[in-house]
């Protein structure tokens, strides 16, 4: 269950997914076939493999199929399967139906489901990643996806993660993660929000500068 706050806006996670969409899917429909074969930062993933993933974990919200072990790594697995046959097109046009109708399912949801925008927004940066385009883990959902992570870190299944207070570049107010329960001061992070969103999603580090103190790396990764 994830935790809402006073704050919590239920549009929030839709909209973060049609902000991507409007930013993703040209691109996406401008690659060639051969980009799709390129490996990305999820092990044994390609992107036609990422993509494939996201749409149809999206599909399930639409058509709110969550069967037991839903989401685990081999429902991911062999929903990868059942498109194995697909054009990439095709896998593209789930995608694109998902980012466009899942919103209202979320709003519904008040916040249960949250963390499926969240991970796809992270999975189009592991995309762009992955081709060397810019704005990997970041663009103009960011304000949203750190919203979104800030209720994440204070769910139940982030209960472990250590308490930490963000100065990020350019934001006024520290972006505070997880629930202070007193038996450790907050770590602290200063840096760019793109590499905490990489810090706390399990991504690569490779040519990112921050300072952390009072956690170490391994202890903020919330998903992955």
């Amino acid at each position: 269950m994830t935790h809402v706050d006073e704050h919590y806006e239920p549009e929030r996670a839709g909209r973060l997914l049609r902000t991507e969409r409007d930013a993703l899917i040209p691109l996406l429909r401008a690659a060639p076939d051969e980009a799709y074969a390129i490996r990305t930062c999820c092990p044994g993933w390609t992107v036609r493999h990422v993509l494939a993933h996201c749409g149809s974990a999206l599909t399930r919200v639409v058509e709110s199929r969550f069967e037991e072990g839903v989401y685990s790594p081999e429902s991911n697995d062999r929903d990868i399967a059942e498109r194995a046959d697909w054009s990439n097109s095709r896998v593209v046009d789930e995608l694109e139906r998902g980012m466009t109708e899942a919103g209202p399912v979320l709003a519904a949801a008040r916040g249960r489901l949250d963390g499926v925008a969240l991970g796809e927004w992270v999975h189009a940066g592991d995309v762009r990643e992955a081709w060397g385009k810019p704005g990997a883990y970041g663009g103009d959902g960011l304000v949203d996806a750190l919203d979104l992570l800030g209720q994440f870190s204070r769910s139940a299944s982030s209960a472990a993660a250590p308490p930490l207070h963000a100065d990020l570049d350019g934001r006024d107010e520290p972006l505070v993660l997880g629930t202070p329960d007193g038996t450790r001061p907050p770590a602290r992070y200063i840096g760019d929000a793109p590499t905490l969103i990489r810090l706390c999603a399990g991504r690569p580090l490779q040519g990112t500068r921050y300072e952390l103190a009072g956690a170490t790396e391994r202890e903020l990764v919330l998903f992955g």
